[in-house]
């Protein structure tokens, strides 16, 4: 073998760098390896079009929290924003947009009282979710909470939970397994705005409005804006790739190294303990540890092998659900496109097509069954409002995330690629008549794509589904709840561990600690 580490992180989306970033802070000696030539996983950004770049995968910041730029002095390291706090806007055909604000919301003079409604339902909701976030930075202790420090953590979310009072404690509890349209429908009457509330329950999930757990997904959402302190909904300046370079530069500033182009073959194990890797090229490195920020079926069936595991444990990782249902579309526009009923100024914020909560759910309905839907539902970012040197002057970037799209295209997929590409662009053409006249070119990223170019298991967000038996203790399997493998010396750091996706580098962070414990 050649160099020797402390530890080495497999995989330098934003969570293995988190996880490396800790551990150098901590004077260790790590190794990132990145097998793309880009570091950042979904949080890249890309040229698509001769002079256009866009944020590749994931588009905008909801959930960044300050500690995370703070402890990393990310903004020192050149993070910088073109946008913060940016609004939601639910869009309609036949009529004036919704502005979606953190407690407020305006829009056409139908909203009556549902204007005080929203500001209740968000206050309460906020209050559900500052209980939740706590657990986002905690690691999820065993059920049988052998240490004193897993019962003083199990005692403190209790005490989070009771602190909301009889009645809020009770209102969590019953609402918390419910569906979102329910919830929504018991607390609100305009369906322009039930539509948008419940879009944000579904974005990036396997679930339409109706499903159940859905009310799950949208705390966890507003879980993690509750953190995103002074950046709230935010856009990078130079797209989300300038996260990734910030982190990169700080790991470097802290003694870590980072390599690109250096895809892992093999988990090497000696003594039934992870010592070190091999690449494709055939070189092996040897560490102290291996902390994989990659899904669990990679981890732990290709570049581990299932013969280091047993049976039962092989068997919760086939059992393991990770279905993306969320497809990218990326437009280069020669001109500005005009939205119906969206207010001057209002274009560099964030768009939603999710007219209804009916509508929702018919656009979920098809991936059932394997098929596309004839009229998606849309999250609609202009970053080039923000941040112009993303296109030639006086041109745009549209990013678009298009729900909901199944994996498996079927036996054509070139034409199911046309027929995905002319729904969104239909239903782009109905809020922005004339938007096709515009395009100068475009790429179409399914979940399969997704997969492929950034290494999200199944092309979901999260690497593994956001639900109650992949969630907190259970996520992402038993046997592997706490970062740790069954195999000493091999640890998860990403998006497949808790508390799962989104830009917030709490997986990442929380590993570290257990890397730190376990050390020999």
């Amino acid at each position: 073998m050649t160099d020797r580490y402390d530890h080495i992180v497999i995989g330098a989306g934003h969570n293995g760098l988190a996880c490396a970033l800790d551990l150098a802070a901590k004077g260790r000696k790590v190794l990132v390896l990145e097998s793309a030539t880009q570091a950042g996983g979904a949080a890249v950004t890309r040229m698509f079009a001769p002079g256009f770049q866009v944020s590749a995968c994931a588009h905008l910041l909801h959930a960044l929290p300050d500690s995370l730029l703070d402890d990393f002095q990310l903004e020192r390291h050149g993070l910088k924003f073109a946008a913060r706090t940016l609004a939601t806007w639910a869009l309609a055909s036949d009529g004036a947009a919704l502005r979606l604000g953190a407690d407020a919301v305006s829009g056409p003079n139908g909203l009556g009282e549902d204007v005080a409604r929203y500001a209740s339902f968000r206050l309460r909701m906020q209050r559900y979710a500052k209980v939740i976030y706590p657990l986002l930075g905690t690691i999820p202790p065993r059920l049988t909470m052998e240490s004193w420090f897993e019962r003083f953590e199990m005692l403190g979310i209790g005490l989070r939970i009771r602190r909301l009072g009889k009645t809020g404690m009770r209102e969590l509890l019953r609402i918390i397994g419910m569906n979102a349209y329910d919830l929504l429908d018991d607390n609100f009457a305009n369906a322009q705005l039930k539509g948008a509330i419940a879009f944000d329950a579904a974005l990036g999930a396997e679930y339409g409005p109706r499903s159940p757990g859905t009310v799950l997904t949208l705390l966890y959402r507003l879980a993690g804006e509750s953190g995103a302190g002074r950046t709230g909904l935010a856009q990078p300046a130079g797209g989300m790739g300038a996260l990734s370079q910030a982190m990169c530069a700080a790991l470097r500033a802290a003694g870590g190294e980072l390599r690109t182009g250096a895809r892992v073959d093999r988990i090497l194990v000696d003594k039934d303990r992870a010592r070190g890797v091999r690449l494709v090229s055939g070189e092996e490195i040897a560490a102290g540890s291996v902390v994989s920020s990659a899904d669990v079926r990679s981890t732990f069936l290709k570049m581990l092998g299932a013969e280091h595991l047993d049976t039962g444990f092989v068997r919760r990782i086939d059992n393991h659900r990770s279905k993306g249902l969320v497809a990218k579309l990326h437009l280069a526009l020669k001109a500005a496109p005009r939205f119906a009923g969206l207010p001057e100024g209002a274009l560099g914020d964030r768009l939603l097509v999710s007219p209804t909560m009916n509508y929702l759910e018919l656009a979920f309905n098809p991936s059932k069954y394997g098929e596309l839907p004839q009229d998606p539902a849309l999250e609609i970012t202009v970053p080039t409002v923000n941040d112009p040197t993303l296109a030639p002057a006086g041109q745009h970037v549209m990013s678009v995330l298009v729900q909901f799209v199944p994996y498996d295209l079927g036996p054509d997929p070139q034409a199911a690629r046309a027929t995905l590409l002319a729904s969104a662009m239909r239903t782009l053409e109905r809020h922005a008549p004339g938007i096709g006249q515009l395009v100068i070119s475009s790429e179409l990223l399914t979940p399969s794509d997704i997969e492929r170019e950034f290494g999200l298991a199944g092309g979901h967000w999260h690497n593994g589904a956001l639900s109650f038996d992949q969630f907190f203790i259970n996520r992402p399997l038993p046997g592997a709840h706490q970062y740790r493998s069954p195999l000493p010396g091999l640890y998860l750091c990403g998006a497949a561990s808790h508390p799962g996706g989104s830009l917030m580098g709490f997986a990442g962070r929380n590993a570290a600690r257990q890397v730190l414990a376990g050390e020999q």
